[in-house]
């Protein structure tokens, strides 16, 4: 079985408050074939410091909702360590949603550059808005 490259976001929130205007897209994604979500954590950090870990089960049932129609298995794939070294840089009093997904649309891509004994040497993400800036000074 192919497997398409596997990337990780973080996106934070302030005010300690997860709204769910994602997951409609999100579920866009995991419904069309495009992703495939293969872990969802939540990290709460509160004003003084403190820190909470919660999977998508451990959520209030009002905040986890927005996500019951994706389909998929989301399990603890992130370590301790990973979500500690992630809550390090979220500032005080706001909340963060660390979600892994595998690219399924570049699944065929992948294993036919394998089979051909091809080998990926590069591989980097261009931020949306430097795109954006690039067009605009294009145009």
């Amino acid at each position: 079985m192919d497997v398409g490259p596997v990337e990780y976001v973080v996106i934070a929130f302030p005010g300690n408050r997860f709204r769910g205007e994602i997951a409609p897209e999100l579920r866009n994604l995991v419904a069309s074939g495009t992703v495939r979500i293969l872990d969802l954590t939540f990290i709460k950090k509160e004003a003084d410091g403190s820190v909470a870990y919660m999977e998508l089960d451990a959520l209030d049932p009002t905040e986890s909702s927005v996500f019951d129609d994706i389909d998929g298995e989301i399990s603890g794939l992130f370590s301790d360590q990973d979500l500690s070294l992630i809550a390090e840089e979220l500032p005080p009093d706001s909340s963060a949603a660390v979600l892994l997904w595998e690219d399924t649309w570049a699944a065929g891509i992948t294993g036919a550059i394998r089979r051909a004994g091809g080998e990926l040497l590069a591989h980097e993400r261009i931020p949306a808005e430097a795109v954006e800036h690039a067009f605009e000074d294009a145009a």
